[in-house]
């Protein structure tokens, strides 16, 4: 079948997936934590959805791995804290633990060290089920929300998605409640050595390493004995910050981990009006299929939207097109022009003016969202210049001082952080990040060049200090190398770089021999460890191969091998009814933690490619100054 054809059976396809309002949105699924924390949420709280729990059960009892274990992301190896959580999940559910499946779970968790080599979160759920002692738990007082912004901790100085986790985790390890768990389930068949406490933090600092040990130590001794009108001052604190966040059906943050840890606080504290509402907003998130259902980490619908208008756009669409213009009308809607956020901690004189992620999320706008939303609208011609001047100033004052930009907030660089106990993750900050900073730096080179000159030389500067050795750039926020250097590689070409120069031929050199043998690209979620960057290539997706062509159209002729190999591999696996599917998970959440797939990447990205390639070879075009 001929690329055109192809273009025009996609687009068509693209266009129904589109809701009545003008928004699209696809599924986000994450590994099986997040329906197993669903379930031990539910038994917890003594909630009983037996016949939703049995679905959710399916969904992790087909997500297991050969070795008996649970992946952070599918055909990876099986993570120790994935991998209890799935099997208490499983267990609260009625599986019996006499069962193939659970025999072989049971051993691979001991075999990765049991219960006690599980990340600080897991080992807080198993402690609310009274598997492990308090004693366990790296100490979080309440009283931290009470510290001063100078303090070396403050709530402000960790990135969003860590304080709206933490502020309601901060009330439940304040009264260690235990759960209903009214089928008395317990684990202990998983412990190892219950006087053990492994250390799985930091070290990123010796000093500050034992500092907050010692710390931790200190406040595990004298947290009984803090003054009460202290600790009533710090709930009352933590109480109003969720209060104040709500969100409504959206939930608080709009991310689940926040969200579930907001409904056992809103519980805790008695307050049923609000905690029904937290209730339905984790709800909302269950997603069912003909025999299984699972849950989504939350929406990603702003992202879907502007990432698959953009597509439509290169395809032909124009804004004369219905479907171009209810894209339009409803991200204008969408735009937070009222609320300033907790982003205004850095910023005390900056409006506002950027987008969400999900469908609200007004105390959080995203930065990454804020800069494609507004080249999609640039690039549509959408007649609301007030809308993309709101939008690049407050694009603008969210620079951080090193010439990047992180998601949430500005400056968010305290890496000291990352060794204290609680910070296992990894996760706990929100520093500028090469492909997020490319993607302002895009927006505001498509838009007004001129006008941001100084702004985007800076970016560049930092995309430029950002480069690997070996040519490619790190993606944050999607897998991994490619998804970066595509993101760095249209910003340097929208901000006007010799693309001619050594350390960009470099990268599109890395691109090509990145390349598989059947003509696609395919990168491992395990590129996330430093020490695995170089491994080999996996079976190609359509995604990868989509960031891989779009990076060599930017440099090199039509006819390139690498582009035409490409090409191919995406005419071969084109499917009339799904289009394209990823086998593997393209995008990532906390690098080592927590991985991601976006179901509508296979599908706009793969026709964005494709409609590129056609458009340079239709017309002769050899230059491309779009931001994307």
């Amino acid at each position: 079948m001929k690329v055109k054809n192809i273009i025009e059976l996609c687009k068509k396809r693209l266009l129904d997936d589109q809701k009545k309002d003008g928004h699209w949105l696809y599924e986000l699924e994450a590994d099986t934590t997040i329906p197993s924390e669903y379930i031990l949420m539910n038994h917890f709280l003594g909630i009983k959805e037996e016949r939703l729990e049995k679905k959710l059960s399916t969904y992790i009892k087909k997500k297991q791995n050969p070795d008996g274990g649970w992946p952070l992301f599918w055909e990876g190896e099986s993570n120790i804290s994935t991998s209890v959580k799935a099997y208490y999940a499983l267990k609260l559910v009625g599986e019996k633990v006499s069962s193939k499946f659970m025999i072989k779970a049971k051993k691979k968790i001991l075999d990765l060290g049991g219960i006690e080599n599980c990340n600080v979160f897991t080992k807080i759920s198993l402690a609310l089920f009274g598997q492990i002692s308090w004693k366990k738990i790296p100490s979080m007082p309440v009283e931290i929300m009470s510290l001063p912004s100078w303090f070396p901790f403050h709530i402000n100085k960790i990135s969003y998605w860590s304080r709206t986790v933490v502020v309601p985790l901060l009330i439940i390890l304040d009264k260690k409640p235990k759960a209903k768990n009214p089928k008395k389930i317990n684990i202990k068949e998983l412990l190892t050595n219950d006087k053990k406490l492994n250390v799985n933090y930091g070290k990123e600092s010796i000093f500050y390493f034992y500092l907050f040990s010692l710390i931790d130590k200190i406040l595990k001794i004298t947290e009984s004995i803090f003054p009460k009108k202290f600790k009533k001052k710090s709930t009352d604190k933590a109480k109003n910050f969720i209060l104040n966040r709500l969100n409504g059906i959206h939930g608080l943050g709009a991310i689940f981990p926040a969200m579930t840890n907001c409904t056992i606080a809103l519980n805790l504290l008695g307050l049923t009006k609000q905690y029904k509402i937290s209730l339905n907003s984790v709800r909302n998130l269950i997603t069912h299929k003909k025999n299984f259902s699972y849950c989504q980490p939350c929406f990603s619908v702003v992202w879907d939207t502007s990432l698959n208008g953009l597509s439509l756009l290169e395809s032909g669409l124009t804004l004369k097109d219905n479907a171009i213009q209810k894209a339009c009308k409803w991200l204008e809607k969408k735009q937070i022009l009222k609320i300033k956020g907790d982003w205004i901690t850095n910023n005390k004189n900056l409006l506002p003016g950027g987008w969400p992620f999900q469908y609200k999320n007004d105390f959080y706008p995203d930065v990454d969202d804020t800069a494609v939303v507004a080249m999609f609208l640039n690039r549509a011609g959408y007649q609301n210049k007030k809308i993309l001047e709101k939008a690049c100033n407050w694009i603008v004052g969210m620079q951080s001082e090193n010439g990047g930009w992180g998601s949430f907030d500005k400056n968010n660089t305290f890496y000291y952080l990352n060794n204290i106990p609680f910070a296992d993750h990894g996760a706990l900050l929100d520093p500028p990040t090469a492909d997020v900073s490319a993607r302002c730096v895009s927006m505001l080179s498509q838009i007004d060049k001129k006008n941001y000159k100084n702004v985007i030389q800076k970016g560049v500067r930092f995309l430029k200090n950002e480069q690997e050795k070996d040519g490619s750039w790190f993606g944050r926020w999607g897998t991994n190398y490619i998804y970066g250097t595509w993101s760095v590689l249209h910003a340097l070409k929208a901000a006007g770089e010799d693309m001619n120069t050594d350390y960009i031929k470099k990268s599109i050199t890395w691109i090509k021999n990145k390349q598989n043998k059947d003509g696609g690209w395919g990168e491992d979620c395990a590129t996330y460890w430093k020490e695995k960057k170089n491994m080999p290539s996996i079976k190609s997706m359509p995604s990868q191969t989509s960031w891989g062509i779009l990076s060599l159209l930017l440099t090199e002729k039509i006819d390139n091998k690498h582009i035409v190999n490409g090409i191919n591999f995406l005419k071969k696996n084109f499917d009339k009814k799904k289009l394209w599917t990823d086998h593997n998970f393209n995008a990532v959440g906390f690098p080592k933690v927590f991985y991601i797939t976006y179901h509508g990447y296979a599908k706009y990205f793969t026709n964005w490619a494709l409609s590129r390639y056609q458009n340079l070879k239709s017309g002769n075009k050899t230059n491309i100054i779009l931001g994307l």
